[in-house]
């Protein structure tokens, strides 16, 4: 068994891990920053760590941590000096573990670092991300390209912490993109409890992982398909010029090291809950 350091366990991702969490896994450590909620930290199914990344370096870690799995994130702004902040992160992420002895670090990175119209993509496509998160990100792949033991895991949306399922928790009708062919934006999940699955398997030291990886269940979802399964009402408005409507993760590599059935709707809802996800009330 492995025992894993989250790092950025309050955060959406965090959040809905925690409440996923297999009961058979080892409970790990899960860091918080000093702001961080009671409520949120009494959730965390192992014990707690305090550790303010930006701010002050790391805390003496426990003895007996096999993996760190790096969540935390700067989010919710387009300023690029702010978001500059995420290889800062990781590269500290990166010192803590290497002074601790930790031999397997996985950084959460994001599908968006590809930017592009290609309908399918695996980790050799070219990357030419169009947001300024999404470029935040990729820098942070650069940056810790060549640091031994790391992985960068681009996420497929995250059920629950994916903005679609976000917007339905906060209003009664949702608006969804619609193409010229009558279909809703197409794009790869994955839910929060075979998330940490995952990553559980990722984080043993044993196995030889690539430099990226994709991480979603197999296949797509149409959103409207999600929403259906989640009882959420719709509505549509025409797709703009720039909407893509397929984006889907190549997953293969991931199979390879531990095979997941193909994405549906119904059972990925059940998992966006289980992580603590509720419709609009």
């Amino acid at each position: 068994m492995h025992t894993p350091l989250i790092v950025g366990a309050t955060g959406q991702v965090g959040q809905a891990l925690a409440r996923a969490w297999p009961a058979q896994a080892p409970r790990g450590i899960w860091q918080h920053r000093t702001q961080a909620r009671a409520d949120v930290i009494a959730r965390f199914p192992g014990a707690p760590l305090h550790w303010d990344i930006l701010d002050t370096p790391a805390p003496p870690l426990p003895r007996g941590i096999t993996s760190m799995i790096v969540l935390a994130a700067v989010l919710g702004t387009t300023d690029e000096a702010a978001l500059a902040r995420n290889t800062d992160i990781a590269l500290a992420c990166v010192k803590a573990a290497r002074a601790a002895g930790i031999a397997r670090v996985l950084i959460a990175s994001t599908q968006a670092v590809y930017g592009t119209d290609t309908p399918r993509v695996h980790e050799d496509s070219p990357c030419t991300p169009l947001s300024p998160y999404a470029r935040a990100k990729y820098a942070v792949e650069r940056a810790v390209a060549d640091a031994p033991g790391v992985t960068c895991l681009r996420l497929g949306n995250v059920a629950g912490a994916d903005m679609l399922l976000r917007n339905a928790a906060r209003q009664p009708c949702v608006t969804l993109d619609r193409f010229a062919d009558g279909r809703t934006p197409r794009r790869s999940y994955i839910g929060p409890v075979t998330l940490a699955r995952v990553l559980g398997h990722l984080c043993d030291p044993a196995l030889v992982l690539p430099r990226v990886l994709n991480v979603a269940n197999p296949g797509v979802l149409e959103m409207d398909a999600v929403m259906a399964a989640a009882q959420v009402t719709t509505a549509y408005r025409p797709a703009p010029d720039t909407a893509l409507p397929v984006l889907e993760l190549d997953t293969a590599r991931l199979n390879a090291l531990l095979p997941l059935p193909r994405v549906a709707a119904q059972p990925l809802i059940a998992e966006a809950r289980a992580g603590g996800w509720q419709p609009h009330s």
